[in-house]
């Protein structure tokens, strides 16, 4: 049940309320005051009861997610920040500074499993509105990234060991006996798979590998067979069965290989980096505008498929989030194979053609020279705006963690914006020099105005 909002808004007599105590000019402050919580209201407030406790209000939930992205912390340390920070709490819709925690950090959770990804939707639709007409250029950039998961490195003998825990840990939980439970034959061969890249090493940790498989079978099996005259355990354990019997009987070159015994739809992808060979996760397309660089669309991909098969779902998202369709998209040599994508032109860099003027050259030269500027905005993503390695678990938390961090990164840019609109107030700088000069640029010259001063 959401909250009733008390009539009035009487001020307290034994304290000052926040807006009279903090710097009203400060970049939260302002990004506070312009976003319309509203939208989060009437869109939110369908996925609660109207019986029961009063739940936390719809903009301090949406207000500390938010936070938790823009200052790329866990749900424990948001909460807690929460309640020693007075922007924060002013950020989130409070006029009195507030001693106790908002929610517990498992509140975080529910209210991301309570809106889903629509939900996350709205948000980021509202991240993109903020900034006006410069979302609605005609040209944007594409490009795609990995989102890892929070797995470890997946190895064969990894992957075996945790199965034989898990079965044991089954058997035991249903109080079944086992014939064997193999568990001092287990450390020993655990030990053998230390350093099997060695060449010395690789024999033996071969056959410690297929020995810990034919165990893991072996356990299976004897559970298997015990559940057989229980219907309701074998129902109850059957889609784990058959995810361990999977791994089990993956090879090498197996298609659909699983990596992960949490994270079953995470795939490996090889983005040709000399200091990664792989990663683990799944793969996310960007969508940007050329010269303002905002992310106006994202999309997180179930299947590993080639970039040109992903051009449709980000066009799509990022469609949704304007008023008119994008004309072109600029893309890497990665997207060959496809020209038009719902009615959207996709250019390519390659040779100049005989035929082309002085003139054209130049522009398809300074349009793929932008191009390049996609990829600090995602290493700011993943950097600053946890898509680093996404701690949310299944699918879902893979999109909702993306939207998430793309509206974090939106909102930076408009509190960076403000902030330089500020100091062009104070030191007479027009936004027509900002926007040409760099950010690096910007940023020193205003440390030597400071430092000046």
């Amino acid at each position: 049940m959401l909250p009733q909002k008390p009539a009035n808004n009487q001020l307290n007599l034994f304290h000052s309320p926040l807006s009279q105590m903090l710097d009203m000019h400060d970049p939260l402050i302002a990004l506070a005051d312009e976003i319309d919580w509203k939208i989060f209201d009437n869109a939110f407030s369908k996925y609660y009861s109207k019986e029961g406790r009063p739940a936390k209000p719809i903009r301090l939930m949406v207000g500390i997610l938010l936070l938790k992205q823009l200052k790329n912390i866990s749900d424990e340390e948001v909460v807690f920040q929460w309640k020693q920070n007075p922007y924060y709490q002013y950020f989130c819709g409070f006029d009195e500074f507030q001693i106790a925690e908002p929610c517990h950090a498992t509140d975080l959770v529910y209210f991301r499993k309570r809106i889903g990804v629509e939900g996350m939707k709205v948000i980021f639709g509202m991240s993109v509105a903020l900034h006006g007409a410069a979302s609605e250029e005609r040209q944007v950039i594409i490009d795609t990234t990995v989102q890892e998961n929070n797995i470890t490195y997946p190895t064969d003998g990894k992957l075996a060991i945790k199965i034989i825990n898990k079965l044991v840990k089954i058997a035991k939980c249903e109080g079944i006996q086992l014939r064997r439970t193999y568990l001092k034959e287990i450390k020993v061969h655990r030990i053998s798979l230390r350093f099997f890249r060695h060449p010395k090493k690789r024999k033996k940790a071969k056959s410690a590998m297929k020995r810990l498989r034919t165990i893991a079978k072996t356990i299976l099996r004897d559970l298997d067979r015990k559940f057989e005259n229980n219907i309701s355990l074998h129902n109850k354990y059957a889609e784990d069965f058959y995810l361990f019997m999977r791994i089990l009987l993956q090879e090498k070159n197996s298609k659909n290989k699983i990596y992960s015994l949490h994270e079953p739809h995470a795939y490996a992808v090889g983005k040709g980096k000399d200091h990664k060979a792989w990663e683990y996760g799944t793969k996310a397309s960007i969508v940007t505008t050329k010269k303002s660089g905002i992310i106006i669309g994202v999309a997180s991909h179930d299947k590993n498929e080639h970039d040109s098969k992903t051009l449709e779902a980000a066009l799509t998202s990022a469609n949704s989030n304007r008023t008119k369709p994008i004309k072109e998209g600029i893309c890497d040599r990665g997207y060959v194979g496809k020209k038009v994508v719902l009615g959207t032109i996709i250019s390519l860099p390659g040779v100049p053609l005989k035929r082309d003027t002085k003139y054209q050259k130049e522009v398809k030269r300074e349009k793929f020279r932008r191009r390049a500027a996609i990829e600090p905005i995602i290493g700011h993503m993943k950097s600053d705006h946890r898509m680093q390695r996404n701690y949310l678990r299944g699918f879902i938390g893979d999109e909702i963690n993306l939207l998430l961090a793309a509206s974090a990164f939106n909102l930076k840019k408009w509190m960076n914006i403000y902030f330089y609109a500020l100091f062009s107030r104070d030191y007479a700088l027009t936004i027509e020099a900002i926007e040409k000069v760099e950010l690096h640029l910007i940023q020193y010259y205003l440390f030597l105005l400071i430092k000046n001063s």
